[in-house]
C-alpha cells in the first residue's frame, strides 16, 4: 500500500482527504470471493450488477450479496466482514468511528438517487395523497397505539383500521424515513409490521387492504400491479415518486441518494474488489434505471470513478443524512470533496 497525500480527519472520526494506491491489473489464478451486504434498496441494483460481473468474467470471482439492512451492513463493514456495504443513507457518526476503531477505511461512491415511497393497497380507493404532516402524526411515537384508524388521520377517510408496514431498525430507509418525516432519526412508533426487506414489505401490503407502508422506489416499481403509490405532498402539492419528480427535485423530502462503501485494501480480496468496484460504475447508470431508480448524470459516475482509483477515503456527509437534496446538489458536494 503506498500512501500518496497527506492525513486529514472528517469529525475527529475518519481520514477524509487520504489517499492511497489501488492496484490497476492483476492475473487472478484462484478463486476469491467478494462480500457485500446491507441495505435491501441498493439490493437490487449491487445483485444485478453481481450477476452480469460473473456471468461475463473468465475468472473465478464469486460475489455474495445479502441484506442486513444499512445499519445491519455497516456493522459488518466496519468490522472487516465485508468488502462492500449497500446503503441508503450516508455512514453514520458512530459508524465512521467503529471502522476508525478497526482500521477500516472506505471509499463513498453515490450511485443512484432514490423516491422513497409511501404505498397503499390497489383496493384502497379512498387516499390518492398524503402530507408529510399526516405521516407524521401517523408514524411518530405518539401515536403508538393511538392513530389506528384511517380516519383519525384524515376525516374523510373511512372508519377502517390502520395497519402499517415500516423499514426494521437497521435499515437505512427507518433512518431516512424517521428523520425526514417526524424529525428524528428512529423516531419511530413500533407497533407496526417491521422488516429489513423490502420483499416483505410488498407483500405484505399487497395483500392487506388496509395497509400503509414505505420502501424504495425499485420495489414499487417492480410490484406496480399489486401496490398503490402515493402521492406526497410536503407544501407544495402533491406529487407522486417517479423519475421525473426526482430528477426535477420535486419529489421532497423524500428524495435520497444510495451509495456504496467500499474497502478496497481487505486483505486477500483487494485485486478482486478493485476489478468488481470498476465494473459496477461502468455499469450502474444502465442497471440502476432498469430496476427502478434514477441515474446519477454521466459526470457523478466519472468522478466516482477517479475517487475510486486514487482511494480517496472518507464522506462528504458529516455523518448524517442531508434532506431536499437534489442531484445537482449532490454532483456539487462530489465536485468539492
Amino acid at each position: 500500500m503506498k500512501k500518496l497525500v497527506n492525513l486529514g480527519f472528517a469529525l475527529g472520526a475518519l481520514v477524509i482527504t487520504t489517499h492511497y494506491s489501488i492496484p490497476v491489473s492483476y492475473s487472478q489464478t484462484t478463486t476469491q470471493t467478494i462480500r457485500t451486504d446491507g441495505s435491501s434498496t441498493v439490493y437490487p441494483i449491487t445483485q444485478a450488477i453481481a450477476k452480469e460481473y460473473q456471468s461475463s468474467q473468465n475468472n473465478k470471482t464469486q460475489v455474495i450479496v445479502n441484506v442486513s439492512g444499512t445499519s445491519g451492513g455497516f456493522e459488518k463493514f466496519c468490522t472487516g466482514k465485508t468488502d462492500i456495504s449497500n446503503a441508503s443513507r450516508p455512514i453514520a457518526k458512530e459508524e465512521m468511528e467503529a471502522c476508525r476503531k478497526n482500521s477500516v477505511r472506505y471509499i463513498e461512491l453515490p450511485i443512484a438517487f432514490d423516491a422513497l415511497s409511501v404505498v397503499v393497497n390497489p383496493k384502497n380507493n379512498w387516499a390518492k395523497d398524503i402530507t408529510v404532516a399526516e405521516l407524521k402524526k401517523i408514524w411518530e411515537p405518539a401515536a403508538q397505539g393511538k392513530i389506528t384508524r384511517w380516519n383519525q388521520v384524515r376525516a374523510s377517510w373511512p372508519n377502517r383500521p390502520l395497519k402499517l408496514y415500516g423499514a426494521g431498525s437497521k435499515s437505512g430507509t427507518f433512518d431516512y424515513f424517521t428523520e425526514a418525516v417526524v424529525g428524528k432519526a428512529r423516531a419511530s412508533r413500533t407497533d407496526y409490521t417491521p422488516s429489513e426487506d423490502d420483499e416483505v414489505l410488498a407483500e405484505g401490503i399487497s395483500k392487506d387492504q388496509d395497509a400503509l407502508g414505505y420502501f424504495g422506489y425499485a420495489y414499487l416499481e417492480k410490484h406496480k400491479s399489486k401496490l398503490k403509490a402515493l402521492a406526497v405532498n410536503s407544501g407544495s402539492g402533491a406529487v407522486l415518486p417517479s423519475r421525473e419528480t426526482v430528477e426535477k427535485a420535486k419529489y421532497q423530502p423524500l428524495s435520497r441518494p444510495l451509495f456504496i462503501y467500499v474497502n478496497p485494501w481487505a486483505a486477500e480480496n483487494k485485486q478482486a474488489v478493485y476489478q468488481f468496484v470498476d465494473f459496477y460504475l461502468k455499469k450502474a447508470p444502465v442497471v440502476s434505471a432498469s430496476v427502478g431508480y434514477v441515474p446519477l448524470p454521466e459526470e457523478a459516475y466519472r468522478i466516482d470513478y477517479v475517487h475510486f482509483h486514487k482511494g480517496k477515503v472518507g464522506t462528504v456527509f458529516e455523518g448524517k443524512s442531508q434532506f431536499d437534496l437534489t442531484i445537482g446538489e449532490l454532483l456539487r458536494k462530489r465536485k468539492q470533496f
